[in-house]
């Protein structure tokens, strides 16, 4: 679909007719994007920010209620010093530029993952932007910082330990509900489809207990190349797939 229909139109659905309502992305690709035009990786990285801008535009316009964005992994602190300041650097501007037009389009911000350990004057820019766009019911935007799911869980089940030993929790009462209401995505639709592009074929420590039963799409495409186009036909995909949960 194309032009204003397609600018109205709800997500793909997929098992029965259900619509997808949150989409995670894993947004592979810049480095490799940049080394193909022979550009500094910082190149890429500021084309996949582009990218970030197009793709959360097109989700609020193809009716998404969720979009998680794994925007720097708890093992991302491995890299070069200096591509670590680079990243930092272009978040803070990302912040700076888009929070404007993401009120304007009725974002909510959330965050995910150990992102308060950020530099302080980092960490209050993403408080302020969270919330200023506090109040929106539109598109979720949960962005993932200093995020790893082994890391998640751990914390979950650390809390639901200190519970049982406080006495406050009966340890026999823990289900996957329990965990779940102590993972960072409370209050997230549950995970619909997972993408990830550039080509891997695996979830890099990214929301290991919310892909469970999400269906999995893995690109070519790499992450600065990713349009509106690319999550409509992850989308169609997605339609056309049957989610059975375990049952027939």
């Amino acid at each position: 679909m194309t032009g204003s229909a397609a600018s109205q139109a709800p997500a793909s659905s997929g098992g029965g007719g259900t619509p997808a309502r949150h989409v995670a992305i894993i947004m592979d690709g810049n480095g490799r994007w940049a080394k193909k035009r022979f550009l500094p990786r910082l190149a890429g990285h500021r084309q996949g920010m582009e990218a970030v801008r197009r793709t959360i535009t097109a989700a609020g316009e193809l009716g998404l209620e969720a979009l998680t964005l794994y925007a720097f992994s708890s093992e991302n602190w491995r890299r070069p010093a200096g591509e670590v300041a680079d990243l930092m650097g272009l978040l803070r501007h990302y912040l700076r530029r888009e929070i404007d037009a993401l009120d304007r389009n009725n974002v909510r911000l959330r965050l995910i993952g150990e992102w308060r350990r950020f530099e302080p004057d980092l960490v209050e820019q993403l408080d302020a932007a969270c919330r200023r766009l506090e109040r929106n019911d539109g598109l979720t935007v949960a962005l993932a910082l200093n995020y790893g799911g082994q890391d998640e869980l751990v914390r979950a089940a650390r809390a639901l330990a200190e519970e049982a030993k406080a006495g406050g929790l009966d340890p026999a009462a823990i289900d996957a509900q329990a965990i779940e209401d102590r993972l960072d995505t409370k209050g997230l639709p549950p995970l619909d489809l997972l993408i990830r592009t550039s080509g891997e074929t695996r979830l890099s420590n990214f929301l290991l207990w919310q892909a469970a039963y999400a269906e999995l799409l893995f690109t070519d495409t790499l992450w600065p190349d990713f349009d509106r186009a690319a999550l409509e036909r992850a989308l169609e995909c997605f339609g056309r797939r049957e989610r059975r949960f375990g049952g027939l």
